[in-house]
C-alpha cells in the first residue's frame, strides 16, 4: 500500500533542481557588476601604485662658479701647423663655465705674432676669454711688444704700455685703456688719460691730459689723435 508521503518522495529532486537553477540564474544577473566592481577595484589600486610623473625642474640659475682650478701652471696653444702662438702662465687660475674665461693671479703672457716679434704681458691679475685672443689685465699691467721688423720687413722699435688696466686684443694687435696709461716707442715717451692703441694701423689715439716726450731720430712715431 503507497501512502501520500510516499508518493511526494520524487518531487524533491526536483524542486532542488529548480532551486539551484534559481540560485545561478541571480548569480548570473550580479556576476557582471561583481567583475565591474573587482575591475574598479584593480584600476584603482594600478593607479594609487603609479608613480607620478617627474615634475619638470626648473632651470637653475647660471652662477659665475669655478668649474676648475690650476696652480703654478702654465697653458700653451698652438696654430695647426705647429707654431706656438702663446703661453700663459700664473700663480693660480680659475676657468668660469658661464663665461668662458680664465682668471689668473700674477698673469705671464707671451704671444707671438706672425712675423715672429714676441709680446709679453704681466699683472697682479688677468682675464683671459675661450682662444686667449682677448687678455685683460689688472693692477700693475705691462705689455711690451720687442723690436723688430714687421710683415713688410720694416724696422719697428720696442713698444711698452703701462697703466693700472690694459685691454689686449691680441689677433688684431691692439691695445685699448680707459684709464690713465703711459705710452713708450723706442725712445719716444707719451701719457694721456685713455688709449685706443692699432699697431697694423700704425694709429695711437690718446686723449684726456696727453703729455708727450719725442727724440729726433727715434724712429717713426704712430700718429697721436
Amino acid at each position: 500500500m503507497t501512502t501520500a508521503a510516499q508518493r511526494q518522495r520524487p518531487a524533491l529532486p526536483a524542486l532542488a533542481r529548480l532551486c539551484v537553477r534559481v540560485a545561478l540564474d541571480r548569480v548570473s544577473l550580479y556576476l557582471p557588476v561583481v567583475l565591474m566592481g573587482l575591475l574598479a577595484l584593480g584600476t584603482y589600486w594600478l593607479v594609487r601604485s603609479t608613480p607620478a610623473p617627474a615634475q619638470a625642474q626648473p632651470e637653475r640659475p647660471v652662477r659665475h662658479e669655478p668649474d676648475y682650478f690650476m696652480h703654478d701652471f702654465s697653458v700653451k696653444n698652438f696654430e695647426v701647423g705647429g707654431r706656438l702662438k702663446s703661453e700663459v702662465r700664473g700663480v693660480d687660475g680659475r676657468h668660469f663655465p658661464d663665461t668662458d674665461t680664465l682668471e689668473i693671479d700674477q698673469a705671464h703672457i707671451t704671444s707671438y705674432a706672425d712675423d715672429g716679434r714676441r709680446t709679453v704681458a704681466t699683472a697682479n691679475r688677468a682675464l683671459s676669454n675661450g682662444d686667449g685672443s682677448e687678455v685683460q689685465l689688472f693692477g700693475n699691467a705691462v705689455v711690451v711688444r720687442e723690436a723688430g721688423p714687421n710683415a713688410k720687413g720694416d724696422p719697428q722699435p720696442r713698444m711698452e704700455f703701462r697703466g693700472e688696466f690694459l685691454h689686449v686684443f691680441v689677433n688684431t694687435e691692439q691695445v685699448r685703456s680707459n684709464k690713465p696709461v703711459t705710452l713708450i716707442r723706442g725712445s719716444d715717451q707719451f701719457t694721456a688719460d685713455s688709449l685706443d692703441y692699432d699697431n697694423l694701423g700704425q694709429v695711437a689715439q690718446l686723449q684726456g691730459r696727453v703729455k708727450g716726450v719725442m727724440v729726433p731720430g727715434a724712429g717713426v712715431t704712430p700718429t697721436p689723435r
